[in-house]
């Protein structure tokens, strides 16, 4: 019975009227009672165990009812009462009801009467309860969303620290305070290995105290360096607390994961708990595991890095030693300077025989040749950064640099392991979404049958609506990142040929009441008669919709967003452009990565930051381009490129005309 623990206080002179609403009504439903038989002991008892209800008599010796309820009154309890008199009067119930009682019974009283007015007198506060629980576990569920998303936050930015930083002491130390923060561990290590002498010494750590940190573990007989021989995880629960990893070091719980590169171990990373009886999570060695490949990336990069500076100073020519490729192109796209990577990776002739060549005439891999021979415009925009992927399958981050009086350098790396990183944590992110899903409908469901239980109250309804809200936005995020997974993984694309220009004039009809309320000027030019292109309709409404909802989102009102589409050389380019907020040039290169919100806006404007990442995988999976122009406090301008449909899609290989595989 949920209502098992519900006390209720009875307060009546009469010991029949007392014993008959004990045993024949209350004890029945498996409510605890509490007596008084006079009014003064009610109130006593009314204000030492605050009930869950009162029944009390109006005419009492010592204190009536009214005088009980006022007093209660008096000193802001509101607990439900039912008053009961054999005098009844009108004046009586106004007054009674006036200091809040929930209901007025007449003696003599059915039972059936009486456990209908118990009924009434209780709803109200059992329904106060009920969405007090329902409150709790929302705040729950948003504790443990909020810790994963927190959790991907923190992965994402140590992603980057390895990508964008050669400062290995600064990128480890990260990765161990990244470790402590998502495990809760009292204390972490990062070890690398001693090949000499056989021994794991402590390169980074977070809360060890002097002696520890000086520790050295031998492999051959150490916890540590069993999961380095095995290159398995190691988890130990508080089931297995005080176990012994070295002299007098004496752990209740801890997971180690092995640092792998290159197939091979290279030191072990842990976090453990020495004082708190606290067992870690299985999902905490998952988490552990990707920051230690990360570890393992960043000590990789270091050890190509110092590698270089050693060849640097050695032959003195460090771009010709490089493993990234690197290509220099004078004025002319003449080239100036090619390394051994770029000759290996895009199948180039030997380097004398290179200089001073056209590039268009020597490089044969296309997508490569586009970036590297683009022409500066006249305001001195360029494509800074392109994805390239060569024809042994390795993918390429290439950045190019307009040297003054010299031309553009191209130096390109390899981000192929990043990328796998990336899966998996989209695969995360998959996982921590579905789970997520179950309760959030259970929280919906409940707060929608709230109102089956009887009416509520204004208050009521608006703090269900609070949930029900609450619980769109977190159910919106789950989707987004879910609508991303399966762009990523190429699922869920439906192809047929689509009408640019249709799609967006559906887009200006939808969205012509937004632009109206903020009294914006709306510009939108696309030719007649544009080809169509062979796409999923949906995924490029999508897009569409989330780049122009963006361009209005952030102009202020009376600003202008204007959009534009027209078909050029086999291709359709639809321009997106506003006099809004504009980005950062430093925010510039990260705005499609997922999670990623411009600080210029973060703080003024909500939003997940996965449209723009939604966007550019759509665009992606329609072998398309997208690129942005902007300048912080004028604007952005979003430039989209995508093949037009050719006439044999329809039938045979259905893929964009622009699809090609790459030559190299």
């Amino acid at each position: 019975n949920r209502f098992m623990a519900e006390k209720v206080l009875v307060v009546d002179d009469a010991r029949d009227i007392r014993e008959f609403l004990i045993d024949y009504i209350l004890k029945p439903k498996g409510f605890q009672t509490i007596v008084a038989v006079d009014g003064e002991d009610g109130l006593r008892l009314a204000l030492a165990h605050q009930p869950d209800l009162v029944i009390t008599d109006n005419q009492m010796p010592k204190m009536s009812g009214l005088e009980i309820l006022a007093e209660l009154d008096r000193r802001g309890l509101q607990i439900p009462t039912i008053l009961t008199t054999a005098y009844g009067s009108e004046e009586t119930a106004v007054e009674a009801f006036r200091l809040g009682a929930r209901d007025y019974v007449i003696k003599p009283f059915e039972a059936q009467e009486m456990e209908r007015s118990i009924e009434r007198a209780l709803r109200e506060s059992r329904l106060a309860k009920e969405r007090d629980q329902l409150m709790n576990q929302l705040v729950r569920t948003n504790g443990q969303l909020e810790r994963r998303v927190q959790e991907l936050n923190t992965l994402y930015s140590i992603g980057k620290s390895v990508s964008s930083s050669l400062e290995l002491e600064t990128v480890l130390h990260r990765v161990v305070d990244a470790a402590v923060f998502v495990t809760g561990a009292e204390e972490g290590a990062l070890m690398l290995l001693d090949e000499e002498q056989g021994e794991l010494f402590v390169r980074a750590s977070k809360n060890l105290d002097s002696e520890t940190q000086t520790m050295r573990l031998r492999v051959r007989d150490s916890l540590a360096g069993q999961v380095l021989k095995t290159q398995q995880a190691l988890f130990m629960g508080d089931e297995d607390k005080w176990r012994k990893i070295k002299t007098a070091y004496l752990v209740k719980s801890l997971i180690y994961v092995p640092l792998i590169s290159q197939k091979k171990a290279i030191g072990v990373l842990g976090v453990s708990n020495r004082i708190v009886s606290q067992s870690f999570l299985p999902r905490h060695t998952r988490v552990l595991s990707t920051l230690a490949d990360y570890a393992a990336m960043a000590i990789y990069n270091a050890n190509l890095y110092s590698g270089s500076e050693i060849q640097r100073k050695k032959l003195g020519a460090i771009l010709s030693q490089t493993d990234n490729p690197v290509l220099v192109l004078d004025d002319r796209r003449h080239f100036v300077v090619v390394n051994r990577a770029a000759q290996v990776a895009f199948n180039l002739p030997m380097e004398d025989e290179l200089i001073g060549q056209p590039v268009e005439e020597t490089l044969r891999h296309m997508e490569a040749l586009e970036f590297a021979s683009q022409r500066v415009g006249r305001n001195g925009h360029f494509n800074q950064r392109a994805e390239l992927v060569t024809t042994d399958g390795r993918i390429f981050n290439a950045s190019m640099t307009i040297i003054e009086n010299v031309g553009r350098s191209i130096v390109m790396h390899d981000v192929t392991q990043f990328k796998e990183l990336d899966k998996l944590k989209s695969e995360f992110v998959s996982v921590v979404s579905h789970d997520l899903r179950s309760p959030l409908t259970a929280i919906l469901g409940y707060v929608q049958l709230m109102e089956r239980a009887g009416p509520m109250n204004e208050m009521q309804q608006d703090f269900a609506r609070r949930v029900q809200t609450s619980v769109a936005n977190i159910t919106d995020l789950i989707t987004n990142l879910l609508d991303l997974g399966r762009l990523e993984a190429g699922l869920d694309l439906s192809l047929v040929d689509c009408a640019v220009d249709e799609i967006l004039r559906e887009i200006e009809s939808e969205l012509s009441l937004s632009v109206k309320e903020k009294q914006l000027i709306w510009d939108m030019v696309v030719d007649d008669n544009l080809p169509k292109v062979w796409a999923d309709h949906n995924r490029l409404q999508q897009a569409f919709m989330n780049m122009i909802v963006n361009a209005v989102k952030y102009t202020p009102s009376g600003g202008q967003v204007s959009v534009t589409a027209k078909a050029h050389d086999g291709q359709i380019i639809i321009c997106i452009s506003d006099t809004g907020v504009g980005i950062a040039p430093a925010d510039q290169p990260y705005i499609f990565d997922k999670f990623f919100r411009s600080e210029s806006v973060a703080q003024s404007h909500e939003g997940t930051g996965l449209g723009l990442s939604i966007v550019k995988s759509v665009i992606d999976r329609h072998d398309g381009r997208i690129w942005v122009n902007s300048t912080l406090g004028r604007g952005s301008s979003f430039t989209i490129v995508l093949p037009v449909m050719r006439s044999g899609d329809n039938e045979d290989a259905r893929k964009p005309a622009a699809s090609r595989p790459p030559t190299g």
